[in-house]
């Protein structure tokens, strides 16, 4: 679509064109002559934007899913976006990537042939680094991963690797598996240098470093599916998954998320000198007598009434009913 000049574009226009500073027969064979695109007849695309923005779709997606696996296991904030989508021949693919790196050779089974899932180092070991119980800061020199490393690498690419069904479900049923684990590039040929492929690259973000995840889909062992990688296939696949079945899953994902809850006590005001001169053993007078009961908080709001005890040792609550003012809210909502 030609742009559209906004008022000042078009004063300026006329008035250069009223002192003679734009010669418009100049003009006119400049937008006569037809632009020319470059083609890479040794790079040549296999996919449609149509295609390649359902395979955004999908990735996107499935950055969705890698983002709540990941948080749920490390138990840290973790985030994923796709940084990018190209198509690119595998030897241009093999020669971008570090140095020792992880490289996950894996197959989407029932498609024939095997694929990438490459994980830059600066991923790797703060994934590696949260696991063994730290906080996922950044390390300074990249060196190569140990073998207890790797098996705790193998680990977590098959946890993601166990997202790849759900997000490709609109276009095929597909089955990951992880077949080996390699660290040098140069030593990793799943197609002839020249053949193309599609690679999708994920911006990481876990604790305090980032770092980028890369899968490389060959077209050859895509071209099975291609014809399904139109927008209308991923919704009227979206569509006819409306069953039963569906939201019997969404509703168990929906059980399986984790929402803070917190027991008050009580409250009380005091004054910022007695806050900065309180030490251990003073006592502090809430607002509450001890047999009241505590208030359970689900994130900010006000849900169940508790007491408070002892269970194996350990503090705890005992939920003994809805929150009053929960049930006052339910009456006037039906009234």
């Amino acid at each position: 679509m030609a742009d559209v000049l906004n008022q000042n574009e078009i004063d300026s226009l006329l008035s250069a064109i009223n002192d003679g500073s734009l010669d418009v027969e100049e003009a006119k064979e400049q937008s006569e002559e037809k632009e020319v695109k470059d083609y890479d007849f040794r790079r040549p695309d296999k996919l449609s934007k149509e295609q390649m923005r359902t395979l955004q779709m999908i990735h996107e997606n499935l950055s969705r899913l890698f983002t709540t696996t990941l948080s749920t296991k490390l138990r840290s904030m973790v985030n994923f976006e796709v940084a990018s989508i190209e198509q690119l021949s595998y030897s241009e693919f093999i020669h971008s990537l570090p140095e020792p790196t992880i490289i996950g050779i894996s197959k989407l089974e029932p498609l024939e042939g095997q694929f990438i899932f490459e994980i830059n180092p600066e991923v790797g070991f703060a994934v590696i680094d949260r696991l063994f119980g730290g906080l996922g800061n950044p390390i300074d020199d990249i060196r190569s991963f140990t073998d207890i490393e790797q098996v705790v690498i193998k680990r977590v690419m098959n946890w993601l690797l166990g997202d790849f069904s759900e997000a490709w479900e609109n276009i095929s049923k597909l089955k990951p598996k992880l077949l080996e684990l390699e660290s040098n590039p140069q030593f990793t040929q799943i197609v002839p240098d020249s053949d193309m492929t599609i690679i999708i690259t994920l911006s990481a973000r876990i604790g305090g470093s980032e770092g980028l995840m890369n899968i490389c889909l060959p077209y050859i062992m895509l071209e099975p599916i291609v014809s399904n990688l139109n927008a209308q296939y991923w919704f009227s696949s979206t569509r006819e998954k409306q069953t039963p079945e569906h939201i019997a899953k969404l509703r168990k994902r929906l059980n399986e998320a984790l929402v803070e809850v917190d027991a008050v006590l009580g409250s009380t005001e005091i004054t910022v000198e007695d806050f900065l001169y309180l030490q251990p053993g003073d006592v502090v007078r809430l607002d509450k007598k001890v047999e009241e009961n505590a208030e359970l908080k689900i994130g900010r709001s006000r849900k169940y009434e508790a007491v408070v005890g002892n269970k194996n040792n350990h503090k705890a609550i005992q939920i003994i009913g809805v929150a009053e003012n929960l049930l006052e809210e339910s009456e006037d909502d039906d009234e």
